[in-house]
């Protein structure tokens, strides 16, 4: 199994075919590390076509599900291979009252291929289970979403109870959603804001 195989697997959105040629470069000897930056590439270039209006959210999602089945196959490799090594942890969730998760899970494909330790707990999240995710795990970055207007306020109580906890100092908070902007999600607490999943990738970098 070539390297661009497997980057074109992922551009060309092949789903059904991504675990079958992981596992076949894997059984062939190939390294954990250069699998994932052939895929990495695939998503890569997944995000240009995004950003430039080649592909719209439903290919983008559909990457996601792709990088998101190459990963069962690839995450126990890794893990083995990576042993020892320190990543920068990020906690997902999308705030209390809201059960939209389709950009958050498209975040969580991106960061993933990025080399990210990602935990993610889903949607409808109170502030309490991710002040004890953060205690858990030790994540210097926590990323939230909202959809909704009526649940933005949410971010503040995640603010907030991060510097109840004594965390606040250390932990990054970045958010997105439609509702949001820059002004917004600094009033609420916020360290950060993105437009979308793609975006959030480039910001996260930058806090990490």
């Amino acid at each position: 199994m070539e390297f661009e195989k497997l980057t074109e697997l992922i551009i060309e959105l092949e789903v059904d075919d991504i675990q079958e040629a992981v596992k076949e470069a894997l059984d062939e000897g190939k390294e954990a590390f250069e699998v994932l930056g052939a895929l990495t590439k695939g998503m890569d270039e997944v995000g240009r076509r995004y950003e430039e209006k080649e592909y719209y959210l439903t290919e983008l999602v559909l990457a996601g599900e792709t990088m998101k089945e190459a990963f069962e196959v690839l995450q126990p490799a890794l893990a083995a291979a990576d042993e020892g090594q320190e990543k920068t942890k990020i906690i997902l969730a999308t705030v209390k009252g809201d059960n939209h998760d389709i950009g958050k899970n498209i975040l969580a494909s991106l960061l993933l291929s990025s080399g990210f330790e990602i935990h993610d707990l889903g949607m409808d999240v109170d502030a309490n289970t991710i002040i004890e995710k953060v205690k858990e795990t030790n994540a210097t970055i926590v990323a939230l979403s909202s959809l909704l207007t009526m649940t933005v306020e949410q971010i503040k109580v995640v603010h907030e109870a991060l510097q109840e906890a004594g965390l606040r100092d250390d932990v990054k908070l970045i958010v997105g959603g439609a509702p949001l902007n820059m002004e917004l999600a600094k009033k609420l607490g916020a360290d950060d804001f993105a437009e979308d999943a793609v975006d959030g990738v480039k910001h996260i970098k930058n806090l990490a």
